[in-house]
């Protein structure tokens, strides 16, 4: 038996995690859990699994849920309520589901305390991967990807030896728009933008998806986990999500991780490594019934926000926690009307523009890095960008 600290129990990929504990109670027992301020369904989850220690956002809310759910789970609040379930002691696994830069302290707290990271958190590496993956290395803890495309590579690497790899492939869908003209996308509406075509997703990463940043936090990631340069990691479109990534070797040899859309996936293969478990309800993918596979070059003229990224991840030190601090606040206004699609690429460009990176940053200056990152954006905001 498995115990897991689960991270975003609420979300999207919350949703699918417990829908893997569900399928296997026999190997996995939900111990620990977060939630955002949706007190309904985290009410619904304790009742169901009945972790022992529940974290939410606010002290108000946890009094809440505290009197509705009894004695039997404690409730804690705040970031030391995050970090607190982060790192329960009856855990053997930390599934980092959580949006945003809130996930890097949990993770850390984490790995201080020897669990196994089943990381779907992109922000924890763009923003701190030096840091992170120091602090795996010296506590001996594995970091195991979630998001399907670092799934994929890691799944393509294993058993190979990684020196003899040419080229990581990363697949991205396209998102919502990727048929569209630049001109087409000036009067989007954010119901278009939240309408992706193969993925079920949370709303900021369906955004992400739209403009490609997703994929550019990916490819950062990427460097992070799998210690690639940059220039040795690819992105290129294929709009059916059937390959998920793939791995050029020098010998010219391309390996190819396929399967149908379903996140539960690579989060199971996370929770079970190294063993392989059925996935029920889970379809099988039959290549004859998709036909035809399509594939296209990245044309970052058109998708700005991934050369925004490879930027960044090139420019290192403090320059990738500004891209994503930029692109918080730049997606959090376009949900809210205040700007248009397009000026999600001018928020963020104007404010890595702004930006003077600090090389081989300490915690204390990424997390400077961010709070200036997100004031400057808001200034933006305020002056009427």
């Amino acid at each position: 038996m498995k115990y897991i600290s689960l991270l975003g129990a609420t979300g999207s990929i919350g949703d699918q995690t417990l829908d893997v504990l569900r399928a296997h109670p026999e190997m996995f027992k939900l111990s620990a859990m977060s939630a955002g301020r949706n007190l309904e369904k985290a009410e619904s989850i304790i009742r169901e699994f009945k972790p022992e220690l529940a974290a939410v956002i606010s002290k108000e809310d946890a009094s809440t849920l505290q009197n509705n759910c009894g004695s039997s789970t404690k409730i804690v609040y705040g970031s030391e309520g995050l970090r607190e379930v982060a790192a329960f002691h009856k855990s053997d696994i930390l599934v980092n589901a959580v949006m945003g830069s809130v996930g890097l302290l949990p993770t850390l707290e984490a790995i201080k305390e020897g669990k196994q990271i089943a990381l779907a958190n992109k922000e924890t590496l763009v923003t701190a991967g030096h840091i992170v993956m120091e602090a795996a290395k010296k506590s001996g803890v594995s970091i195991l990807p979630v998001d399907s495309e670092h799934s994929a590579i890691f799944q393509c690497l294993n058993g190979e030896d990684k020196k003899e790899a040419e080229r990581l492939i990363l697949t991205a869908s396209g998102g919502s728009f990727r048929d569209r003209t630049r001109e087409e996308l000036k009067d989007v509406t954010v119901t278009e933008a939240l309408n992706h075509p193969n993925w079920s997703m949370g709303a900021k990463i369906t955004i992400d998806s739209a403009t490609m940043m997703n994929k550019g936090l990916e490819v950062i990631e990427a460097h992070w986990l799998f210690s690639f340069d940059y220039t040795k990691i690819d992105v290129i479109l294929h709009k059916e999500s059937i390959i998920h990534s793939m791995v050029e070797f020098k010998d010219t040899s391309v390996i190819a991780h396929l399967g149908q859309p379903d996140m539960r996936v690579p989060i199971q293969y996370a929770l079970s490594y190294p063993k392989r478990l059925e996935h029920s309800g889970g379809r099988r993918l039959n290549l004859w019934e998709t036909g035809k596979l399509h594939f296209q070059e990245m044309d970052f003229s058109r998708f700005r926000c991934l050369e925004f990224a490879y930027e960044a991840g090139k420019t290192g030190g403090t320059m990738p926690a500004v891209l994503n601090a930029a692109n918080e606040a730049a997606v959090e206004a376009f949900l809210q009307g205040q700007i248009s699609f397009l000026q999600i690429e001018d928020l963020i460009h104007e404010t890595m523009q702004a930006h003077s990176p600090v090389a081989h940053p300490a915690l204390e200056a990424l997390q400077e890095a961010d709070r200036w990152a997100r004031g400057f954006a808001v200034s933006l905001l305020n002056k009427g960008r």
